[in-house]
């Protein structure tokens, strides 16, 4: 089982998006999605970074590594 990310859905809901919203801006199957936000499937750290910049937060905040919402500041 993968890890559960619970962020996920939050910052998708925050941002009023469905998981079919989300599923296409990443170019994946929607049931995909589903899985990751379910903890059935570990996301690709691809995909994490792009729902950051997308949410404008920061992978650490997606990933629960901290509590600061705000994105690091680009390079």
């Amino acid at each position: 089982m993968g890890h559960i990310y619970p962020r996920l859905k939050e910052l998708r809901i925050q941002n009023s998006l469905t998981q079919k919203e989300i599923a296409a801006i990443l170019d994946i199957d929607p049931h995909l999605y589903g899985r990751y936000e379910r903890g059935e499937r570990n996301i690709p750290i691809l995909l994490v970074a792009e729902l950051a910049d997308r949410y404008q937060t920061s992978v650490d905040f997606i990933l629960e590594l901290t509590d600061d919402p705000k994105p690091h500041p680009p390079k």
